[in-house]
């Protein structure tokens, strides 16, 4: 549902390669992982209108389906090294997501799964925040 006919979008980074933490994106807290925690969040925030996943791993893409992220697409190697930034990965992810679903975004909201305390309220706030700034 856009908010004040503004299209958004939120988009998960996820990549494979953590060295810090191997596998840091699918570890739990309580029974939930952080890719889950984190769809929930944007599958709940009612401004969001879609979620997508950006990975190039596997087993994230797998979790990431099974929460109900939509993952019309793999990240490119050239943004899953550990020098990549996360701007041209939300970029990357913006721009393809646009020509995957043939649809603009005004707003995006980039969710680190590495964050997952947020609350929908957080979500809504930021939205708020970015929209009604340019009134």
């Amino acid at each position: 549902m856009a908010y004040k006919n503004v299209k958004i979008l939120a988009i998960v980074p996820a990549r494979g390669g953590s060295k810090g933490i191997i596998g840091k994106n699918l570890r739990k807290i309580g029974d939930k992982s952080l890719i889950a925690l984190t769809a929930d969040i944007a599958q709940k925030t009612p401004y969001i209108d879609r979620v997508v996943l950006s990975t190039d791993n596997q087993e994230i893409f797998n979790e990431g389906e099974k929460c109900g992220l939509e993952i019309p697409f793999m990240r490119p190697s050239e943004l899953a090294g550990d020098s990549a930034l996360s701007v041209d990965v939300w970029r990357h992810a913006w721009v393809e997501s646009e020509k995957t679903f043939k649809e603009s975004y005004q707003v995006s909201l980039l969710l680190e799964p590495t964050s997952p305390f947020r609350k929908v309220a957080d979500l809504e706030a930021v939205v708020d925040l970015l929209i009604n700034y340019f009134e």
